[in-house]
């Protein structure tokens, strides 16, 4: 598998990157996991909208699906690598609720568009996706989300969305080779419950998971990305890595 980094900035889009983001690819399936400010713009660098196979949405807070609205003006609008192909629908999964948020986010007229017809809506449910094997597992975060598994070729690579601690991240990301973890809460910051994680605490659950390499994602800009690869590597005994905007990680 291969994971590029569309955007990785933390609750919104900074300077220097697009909020959340990645296109993960294998055997010429490409699969986006969220899609927050920003990152559908990126995405434009890498593949033809049109030519993206499916796409998962991890949660419903806006700084990971809100550009699936610039998505609809391209799928719907678009000419060449942009337009959806008559019959051809992107399957999109998301928690509850997806696709009346999105059609909310776009235009409360949006059932006039018919999204049906351009997206196949489904819930996350354990099974394959293309080549991939995906499983889910619940984070702790104010509003329904899933840490995300897909594994391929017996390699596995583990995104935890947005969650405060969880047991569930650990178990789901056991073993894995790769483990795309947010840090959003800096040195200087109170940490609020269930909510984010710290530097530290992103090293913490991946040495407890056992996985191969960390890479710290979802920095705000507020924050030193810097300083969470630090703080993850007091915890964490395996390679330390940050996620950057157009970065590639091979899993």
């Amino acid at each position: 598998m291969t994971v590029t980094v569309l955007g990785c900035s933390g609750s919104v889009p900074g300077p220097d990157s697009p909020a959340s983001g990645y296109l993960v690819e294998a055997e010429g399936y490409r699969l986006v996991v969220d899609l927050g400010h920003g990152a559908f713009g990126a995405l434009q660098r890498h593949v033809s909208p049109a030519d993206i196979d499916a796409i998962v949405v991890s949660h419903l807070h806006a700084d990971h699906c809100i550009d699936l609205t610039a998505y609809i003006v391209a799928l719907r609008y678009g000419t060449d690598g942009y337009h959806s192909q008559p019959g051809r629908r992107i399957k999109l999964v998301g928690v509850p609720g997806t696709r009346d948020r999105l059609e909310a986010a776009y235009d409360p007229l949006a059932r006039k568009l018919s999204l049906h017809e351009i997206f196949a809506f489904a819930k996350p449910a354990a099974g394959e996706l293309g080549p991939f094997t995906m499983s889910y597992a619940p984070m702790n975060h104010p509003t329904p989300t899933n840490a995300i598994r897909i594994e391929h070729g017996g390699r596995a690579l583990v995104y935890s969305a947005d969650t405060g601690e969880s047991a569930e991240l650990v178990k789901l990301a056991a073993g894995a080779d790769v483990l795309l973890c947010e840090a959003s809460v800096g040195r200087r910051e109170p940490q609020l419950p269930d909510l984010h994680l710290t530097g530290r605490q992103a090293g913490e659950h991946a040495d407890r998971a056992g996985v191969d390499r960390l890479v710290v994602t979802h920095v705000p800009p507020w924050n030193s990305p810097t300083e969470a690869a630090e703080d993850a590597a007091e915890a964490f005994a395996g390679p330390v890595e940050l996620a950057k905007p157009d970065g590639r990680i091979v899993v």
